[in-house]
């Protein structure tokens, strides 16, 4: 499903069942990553694992631990770029070589509507504005959900580039419910890519079988 809104060069894998298998085809190092975690977080590690791994040998890489950074990014090897999620009943990984894309970003969320609070908190005025008039008209979507997905989308497209934080408020998206897509421009100075300063990301998202999806594939402008 997540392959559905990521161009072709980009590898998938994918899982709506966590495997029982996933937990033993740890690495040692990722083992002992979650080795203090609860049950539920420990599956969730190892599926989505799994799922990289798929990903992995789709692209012709040879599959290798995918451990963590310090702000909970996944650490890839040097040619690759890539992206993990999780959310109840769906895992995933995206990754592409790093000569085509400068970086990748996907998210998956239920299609459950935010809390007002959490909503306030992750949204700037403008963005509120447009969810309620984006729910008045298609209540099948959660947008408020849809809008926090993007946002962690691009969160996890900036971060690997930037490499500081970028808060919730210091880019506005903006959703295009026709085209399954959506922009995201940065109200902070973005990072210098190619030798241009990026403003902001392009995105697509989708809506199936109660998940929400949302995908960043950043490409290159100039070959390495």
């Amino acid at each position: 499903m997540i392959d559905e809104i990521l161009p072709s060069p980009v590898a998938t894998g994918s899982t709506f069942v966590d495997h029982d298998a996933a937990l033993a085809a740890l690495y040692p190092q990722e083992a002992a990553a979650v080795a203090s975690a609860r049950p539920k977080r420990r599956r969730e590690y190892a599926n989505v694992r799994m799922c990289a791994r798929r990903a992995m040998r789709e692209l012709g890489v040879p599959p290798v631990p995918v451990l963590s950074g310090p702000r909970g990014e996944p650490l890839w090897p040097d040619d690759i770029v890539g992206s993990l999620t999780h959310c109840p009943g769906f895992r995933a990984a995206a990754v592409g070589r790093s000569s085509a894309f400068a970086g990748l970003g996907i998210d998956a969320e239920p299609n459950r509507p935010l809390t007002q609070d959490l909503l306030e908190f992750v949204s700037l005025p403008q963005e509120r504005a447009r969810v309620h008039a984006l729910t008045r008209s298609s209540p099948d979507v959660c947008w408020d959900r849809l809008l926090f997905s993007a946002k962690e989308t691009v969160f996890k497209t900036w971060f690997p580039l930037a490499a500081r934080e970028l808060d919730f408020t210091e880019a506005d998206i903006r959703i295009d419910p026709g085209s399954g897509t959506f922009s995201a421009r940065l109200l902070v100075p973005g990072p210098v890519l190619d030798g241009e300063r990026v403003d902001g990301f392009n995105g697509r998202w989708l809506s199936r079988r109660g998940i929400l999806l949302t995908a960043i594939a950043l490409r290159r402008t100039t070959g390495q």
